[in-house]
């Protein structure tokens, strides 16, 4: 994975929560959803980078 990526995802990540914590401070359910999504979307690219990461190694 290159360093963009893992920036990239870092980024996504952090942003997600913001939206995730911002929506349960303020009690909006919908930004709270969103930011769950942006955080499980980052999470579930990390993953996949470091899964393709494996297999080249090889």
């Amino acid at each position: 994975m290159s360093n963009a990526d893992k920036i990239r995802n870092a980024v996504q990540s952090l942003s997600g929560r913001a939206k995730r914590i911002t929506g349960r401070a303020t009690g909006d359910q919908r930004l709270e959803d969103q930011g769950w999504a942006d955080q499980t979307k980052a999470d579930f690219k990390q993953r996949a980078e470091k899964l393709k990461d494996a297999f080249r190694r090889r």
